[in-house]
């Protein structure tokens, strides 16, 4: 049964997961295309609060029911060569998204606190988009790919 419900938990994880950076993105994209500094700002402070409240959390949940079901099953974690691939591709997209679109988004979130309404929005925050919208896809990659890796065993 708890393994059962660790499973549920590492599914459901994966699904917030790969949902919420999806969609965060399109929403963000879609907002950034309107040009208005109000509406960048508003999406840029919801990507900031999806992530607390959506991402941290499906990682939470997709770790916490991975490693469970390894324990209780009495996997090694570093035998099969599909558990091996789906952790591996899991800390690469965890690295970018540390590593890279963390701090392009603090950057981002700073920089849409003093948009001036009627004013244009800095070249800097454009950049960063450009650069979050790259690093945002090459992070997902993995992470779809680790999927497919677990499902496909």
């Amino acid at each position: 049964m708890l393994y059962s419900v660790l499973k549920f938990l590492h599914v459901a994880g994966v699904v917030l997961l790969i949902g919420n950076v999806t969609i965060t993105a399109f929403w963000k994209v879609y907002s950034d295309r309107s040009n208005d500094p109000r509406i960048v700002a508003n999406a840029q402070r919801a990507v900031i609060a999806a992530d607390w409240l959506f991402t941290f959390p499906a990682i939470t949940l997709i770790i916490v029911g991975g490693y469970g079901m390894a324990l209780i099953a009495n996997m090694d974690l570093f035998a099969d060569p599909w558990l091996v691939w789906g952790q591996v591709l899991f800390l690469i997209s965890g690295a970018l998204w540390l590593g890279v679109l963390v701090p392009v988004q603090i950057r981002q979130a700073r920089a849409a606190r003093i948009f001036e309404p009627d004013a244009p929005i800095p070249e800097s925050y454009w950049r960063d988009g450009r650069r979050w919208l790259v690093w945002g896809i090459a992070a997902t990659v993995p992470l779809v790919a680790a999927t497919y890796v677990m499902i496909a065993k």
